[in-house]
């Protein structure tokens, strides 16, 4: 789904009409989701693409944070970012926490991006969320969270005590819970922040097949993601 978005942005040079863009983004979700149908999709959602559903369902799950990286990236702003976010996410999860966790990682994507320091980009997300906890204070009995409110603070933090974009993955599933989504957020976050390295990213992109690689190239030469 973050090359769905990817790909929805691909057809706009600037997006004004929002609404024209939230139903090019549903028409790449379901294209990407059924040619796709077997990648760990919560129930709820899997129902909305196998049904080529249009209206979304109040959710608050933490797919619209983990999905929502291409927009830090080709936001030219910070207004930009959340707005773009916010359209991405309300599609399905239009309920304030499932819109509220989107807007913050595209947010702090683009901060990362574009030179802010971490105390920098970590005010920015206070205004979402109260981080009032470390990850060695919460690993002993954090559980299998697939909320925005229950993991996209947890996946902040992983960045927030990272030194590395490596070092922010293994951070994030060290606390275990929904794994592979705050590892997917707190990677999108520590890859503006630092870069990947080149080992990483190449061994990542082989796993696309030639129509998901397309969509990433077409979207890393339209917004020059090195």
């Amino acid at each position: 789904m973050t090359l769905a978005v990817a790909k929805a942005l691909n057809e706009y040079q600037t997006v004004t009409d929002y609404e024209n863009f939230k139903l090019t983004l549903i028409k790449s979700m379901h294209e990407i989701g059924n040619h796709y149908p077997n990648c760990g999709y919560g129930g709820r959602f899997y129902g909305w693409i196998r049904n080529r559903r249009t209206t979304p369902y109040n959710s608050y799950g933490n797919g619209s944070a983990m999905r929502v990286s291409p927009v830090g990236w080709y936001a030219k702003s910070l207004d930009e970012a959340e707005k773009l976010a916010k359209a991405t996410a309300v599609v399905t999860h239009n309920h304030p926490e499932g819109i509220k966790g989107a807007v913050s990682v595209a947010g702090a994507i683009y901060l990362a991006r574009t030179g802010n320091t971490m105390n920098e980009i970590r005010k920015y997300v206070s205004k979402f969320y109260k981080i009032d906890f470390t990850l060695n204070q919460i690993r002993p009995t954090y559980g299998f969270y697939e909320t925005c409110q229950d993991s996209v603070p947890q996946a902040f933090e992983a960045f927030f005590e990272s030194v590395s974009f490596e070092d922010s993955i293994r951070n994030a599933i060290s606390i275990g819970g929904d794994s592979d989504t705050i590892a997917a957020i707190t990677g999108s976050v520590a890859e503006a922040f630092y870069g990947v390295e080149n080992k990483l990213k190449e061994t990542a992109v082989s796993y696309l097949d030639e129509r998901l690689k397309k969509i990433y190239n077409d979207f890393n030469n339209k917004t020059e993601v090195k």
